[in-house]
């Protein structure tokens, strides 16, 4: 049993939100969903939450209105295998409306930041050689869309 649970608060897009997630990674499906009772605030039957899995991984979205906002001070991380997976996932998030950042980093149409990067990213952006280093820091800094084959030769 997962004991913590992903919570993300939408204004009115959680099922959108929670379709568009599970197409991109396997092992994710909607679960559950849940509609705004009478004597709410929202409108009656309008999709309340929404239950999902992404890579096996629960979480719930919820509609809660326009005063509920992401922002780029939590994220969700996703650890890609390779370059193409990489390039998949990037491009699925920032189609429509989503938004590149810096150094791996974006916001999808629904304004959820991302980090997709590499499973060895740590790896690839160390060296015992501080020169190197600096050298691999310095390109990672100018890379919106991580570059494995950048990282590794710099």
């Amino acid at each position: 049993m997962q004991k913590i649970t992903t919570f993300l608060t939408f204004n009115d897009q959680a099922e959108e939100a929670a379709k568009l997630y599970t197409s991109i990674f396997p092992d994710s499906a909607i679960r559950r969903i849940t509609r705004y009772p009478q004597g709410t605030y929202m409108p009656v039957g309008s999709v309340m939450t929404v239950e999902f899995e992404l890579a096996g991984q629960k979480y719930v979205a919820l509609n809660g209105g326009p005063h509920f906002t992401f922002t780029t001070g939590i994220s969700l991380s996703v650890s890609c295998q390779d370059q193409a997976e990489i390039d998949a996932v990037w491009n699925q998030l920032t189609a429509a409306g989503g938004e590149p950042g810096d150094c791996g980093w974006l916001k999808d149409r629904f304004g959820v930041s991302w980090q997709v990067t590499p499973a060895n990213m740590a790896q690839l952006i160390s060296s015992p050689d501080p020169a190197r280093m600096q050298r691999k820091m310095a390109a990672m800094m100018q890379m919106s869309k991580i570059d494995i084959a950048t990282l590794e030769n710099a």
